[in-house]
């Protein structure tokens, strides 16, 4: 009992020093004391006391945002951090709002979004178990599994009434952070699908656009972040400043001084300034927002679509004496006008929703694609 009192002080010390005085840091420890006696000699099951500091410390992360939180010794070994391009699952990525897994996008070609997945679903059910009151970490391992076995996912989405219920079969999944094409042969428009902001994303990207600006005809550019749920930071900045002849890009500002950062563009504009629509929905998120916001503020890009999802925070993975971790919000994102993306998003330029009935990204039912070749003049 003791250790759990000295732990519960190390927690609630930490957050509250600059809140309460020293009697009421001491009320607040002796209550959570008395709270776990009464958990330990009344309540109706026997409670594995040391999953009930985990969920503790949870709690208190979890407090914080919905990015922070713990992982056990046991999580944190399992857990890695997909930066690489190829991680095992469903292809989904998620985070937390109100205590609940909220997808933040399905990643183009993966289970979840041939199974018909949507950015903007909640999770409420993981193979049968409920997910309210895990945390985001707990609810990754237990999508995780054996590549070829299935998961049941049941979903609740957004205006409509009843769950939903998907089978999903898991495997590797290998993201191919860049494809492109020409659109309109008529109008001589090139199109770069950007799914992600992995180590490579820009030497792909830059490829794309090389090529492309070989064809001398090429009028303009749509750069579609669609279901983008962002990546690393150091590769919006780059994948950015290919736009950019001047000017910052984003702004990073923590507790730390080495947490608050500013980044700018280098000169030269690998398109010379030839037109550029960039079109984001509720699935594009954190690097893709730092990207669209800066052209957006700087007035070199059309943004078309639907709000973005509103994740402009920085995470840390800092590991902790017993083997654990956790995931903590370090600074947040600032576009060049001051903006904070948090909870907010970016706005487009022209807002355009993708249609219900059967719409798919790059295809002939794709309204939101259609319109922006049209903002090109023939």
């Amino acid at each position: 009992m003791k250790k759990l009192i000295i732990l519960s002080i190390l927690i609630i010390y930490s957050f509250s020093t600059s809140v309460f005085s020293k009697n009421d840091l001491y009320e607040k420890i002796d209550l959570f004391g008395e709270v776990i006696e009464n958990i330990k000699k009344d309540y109706v099951d026997d409670v594995d006391q040391a999953e009930m500091m985990d969920s503790a410390i949870n709690g208190v992360l979890q407090s914080l945002d919905p990015y922070s939180s713990y992982m056990s010794p046991e999580l944190f070994n399992e857990m890695q951090t997909d930066t690489k391009g190829e991680f095992g699952g469903l292809g989904i990525e998620i985070g937390m709002e109100a205590g609940v897994v909220k997808v933040i996008s399905p990643i183009e070609g993966t289970p979840a979004e041939q199974a018909g997945i949507k950015a903007g679903d909640y999770i409420v059910k993981i193979g049968g178990e409920q997910v309210q009151g895990k945390s985001l970490m707990e609810a990754v391992k237990l999508m995780r599994g054996p590549v070829g076995t299935t998961i049941d996912l049941t979903i609740r989405r957004k205006n409509v009434k009843k769950p939903l219920e998907f089978n999903i079969k898991r495997k590797i999944i290998e993201v191919q952070s860049v494809s492109s094409e020409i659109i309109s042969e008529e109008k001589n428009i090139g199109y770069v699908r950007l799914k992600s902001f992995n180590e490579n994303s820009d030497n792909q990207f830059l490829k794309s656009i090389k090529k492309f600006e070989k064809n001398k005809k090429i009028k303009g550019y749509v750069i579609d972040l669609r279901n983008n749920p962002g990546g690393l930071l150091t590769q919006a900045i780059n994948i950015t400043d290919f736009f950019l002849d001047y000017g910052e890009i984003v702004s990073t500002k923590g507790r730390k001084i080495s947490e608050t950062r500013k980044f700018f563009a280098r000169k030269g504009d690998e398109i010379k300034g030839k037109p550029l629509v960039v079109l984001i929905n509720n699935g594009s998120a954190s690097a893709s927002e730092i990207f669209a916001g800066a052209l957006k503020d700087h007035k070199r890009a059309i943004i078309l679509g639907e709000n973005s999802y509103g994740k402009g925070s920085v995470q840390s993975i800092i590991p902790l004496r017993n083997g654990g971790g956790m995931r903590l919000t370090i600074s947040k994102y600032y576009l060049p006008s001051g903006k904070s993306i948090s909870e907010v998003g970016v706005t487009p330029d022209i807002l355009v929703e993708e249609t219900e009935n059967d719409f798919q990204i790059n295809s002939e039912k794709d309204n939101q694609l259609n319109y922006a070749i049209n903002l090109f003049n023939s």
